[in-house]
């Protein structure tokens, strides 16, 4: 199947990282892995793992001559992405129409998020302890208020006054969790809690004078999602993969700072790699020699150069989209990349066939972080932050390119196979 067309129909069935998490699983189970029940004793049989917990996924292929001896070669990204959730009792209504309460998630661009019609989507969990994951399609739209209102010459939007989604008019007796129940085909009042955010419905469209450029929504992070989890097949179907195990760590939480269970701060991936070596035979001492091993390959997304804002960037680095995946560097380790782990990705590069480019933050500009420097301390692991270049990041509807994606996921498929 075309690269391209996959990420559009894995995006569009992604709506949340719950759904995210579920497409990983799903594609991986297709493939042959095993499904990982957290509560059971671990398997770390020689073949394919995998583990959802919330909106989180953890995947590990154990060759057939793993042990003790082994390292573990890992890439890590994340499934959530900036929006609105929604609250805990969200109806309301004002002069007529009805609303949504919501609450803003991580840092989106606000008023990317006018004027689009928006789903709900997430999970509902039940009176029985039931979670369902559930998508409500287009009911939502935060309107814009005409220019005839606001002469103003600069937008100004409150996030509680402004950004409060319509679903209704003239309907005072509706919920949204009508809505929701409906479409979950459960009955309303079964519905105990609800982790649901705002997802733009519009898909994803290849465009371009040159048909090379790619807008959608979630690129940050679920290119990177996409990327490592084709890598991970080619790779394993090779049959080069050598004796270290594979593990590709998709991560919730990132855009609110990782504290969670699901987060890279938490103990997820930790979990996964200490109940791993354990099961291949390595008793403390083992493991902390094959973390020593191992190195980790933070995938997020980066930033192009922008044409109409070239002074936010730095002079001399100017990441341009369709011209190879970026190496994140920062002297203050708002990204965990050092030479020793940029010279490991450059090599990774170099077999793919794949051209690399380097971002520096403007030291006017403070620059964003990833889940690279949180594994590499709290693992002890070499990592290094890479991504695809993209402009608009953490708008509704962000911006990346046809090419890159390929060959990032190629360099991510060097890096598990050449390591």
């Amino acid at each position: 199947m075309n690269q391209t067309l996959d990420l559009l129909d894995f995006l569009a069935a992604s709506p949340s990282s719950y759904h995210a998490a579920d497409q990983v699983a799903e594609r991986l189970t297709a493939a042959g892995f095993t499904r990982q029940d957290e509560t059971r004793a671990w398997e770390a049989t020689p073949g394919g793992h995998v583990m959802v917990r919330g909106g989180a996924v953890m995947t590990w292929w154990v060759p057939e001559d793993a042990g003790p001896e082994s390292a573990f070669r890992i890439i890590g990204s994340h499934t959530d992405s900036p929006g609105f959730t929604l609250k805990p009792h969200p109806d309301g209504a004002t002069a007529g129409w009805q609303q949504v309460g919501v609450e803003v998630y991580g840092g989106p661009i606000l008023a990317s998020w006018l004027d689009r019609e928006l789903t709900l989507a997430g999970r509902i969990v039940l009176a029985d302890g039931a979670e369902k994951l559930v998508t409500t399609g287009p009911v939502l739209r935060i309107p814009h208020l005409a220019v005839h209102l606001d002469r103003s010459s600069e937008l100004k939007l409150d996030r509680q006054q402004h950004m409060q989604p319509v679903m209704a008019v003239g309907e005072p007796d509706l919920s949204i969790m009508d809505v929701v129940a409906e479409r979950a085909g459960v009955d309303k009042h079964d519905i105990l809690a609800h982790n649901l955010i705002t997802c733009d419905t519009q898909r994803g469209e290849v465009f371009g004078a040159g048909a090379d450029l790619l807008a959608a929504g979630r690129l940050d992070n679920l290119s990177s999602v996409h990327a490592s989890l084709t890598a991970l097949l080619r790779a394993v179907a090779s049959g080069d993969t050598g004796n270290d195990i594979l593990v590709l760590a998709a991560f919730d939480h990132e855009e609110v700072g990782s504290g969670s269970t699901t987060g890279a701060a938490g103990p997820i991936l930790a979990d996964v790699l200490t109940r791993t070596a354990r099961a291949i035979g390595a008793d403390e001492d083992a493991r902390a020699r094959m973390f020593a091993r191992s190195s980790c390959v933070s995938a997020d997304a980066a930033h192009s150069v922008h044409p109409n804002h070239v002074g936010k960037h730095d002079p001399q680095h100017h990441p341009l989209i369709n011209a190879g995946p970026v190496v994140k560097i920062n002297g203050n380790q708002r990204y965990a990349s050092d030479a020793t782990t940029v010279a490991l990705w450059e090599r990774s590069c170099l077999s793919a066939g794949a051209p690399s480019q380097s971002f520096v933050g403007n030291n006017d500009v403070p620059c964003g972080s990833t889940i690279g420097p949180i594994t590499a301390t709290r693992l002890g692991i070499p990592t290094v932050d890479v991504g695809v270049p993209l402009l608009s990041m953490h708008s509704a509807r962000e911006l990346a390119g046809v090419q890159d994606q390929l060959w990032f996921t190629e360099a991510l498929e060097a890096y598990l196979i050449n390591h």
